[in-house]
């Protein structure tokens, strides 16, 4: 847990993503860096939990509300055909989900999206811009 991104919320999340909010009591947002899927996003279990089944029932319920209210976010500001949701966490046992928009005749259409493909990286403004269009929206969504 000492050196889990997540609960650090320091240089090693930096690496590959910006903290946009805090959802709620139970995860944060995070904008993903690489945005080869224009609105890739990262929601995190606030406390440091390994597995999906660790949660209560009322957490888990909780948490998936939050998870369907970026969704519902994502779909509102960026108009993709389909997200893609991956939880993996074999090198980092924190309870995140991936929510990658996919589009129709764009990158990996079709395909499992990669996990961190280093194609499409922005600047400090275009990564601002990202953030605050999901911030507008996010209180619409819920």
């Amino acid at each position: 847990m000492n050196s889990c991104p997540y609960c650090q919320e320091g240089a090693a999340l930096d690496r590959f993503a910006i903290k946009i909010t805090d959802i709620s009591a139970y995860s944060s947002l995070y904008l993903f860096k690489e945005q080869s899927h224009p609105g890739r996003v990262i929601i995190a279990y606030k406390k440091h939990v390994s597995e999906i089944a660790d949660l209560s029932a009322k957490e888990l319920q909780e948490f998936m509300a939050d998870v369907a209210h970026v969704a519902r976010t994502l779909h509102a500001v960026f108009n993709p055909q389909k997200i893609n949701y991956g939880a993996y966490g074999d090198l980092n046992p924190h309870l995140h989900f991936h929510l990658v928009p996919k589009y129709k005749d764009a990158f990996e259409w079709g395909s499992i999206f990669q996990m961190n493909p280093q194609k499409v990286l922005l600047s400090d403004q275009e990564y601002a811009e990202l953030i605050a269009k999901i911030t507008a929206a996010l209180p619409k969504n819920r």
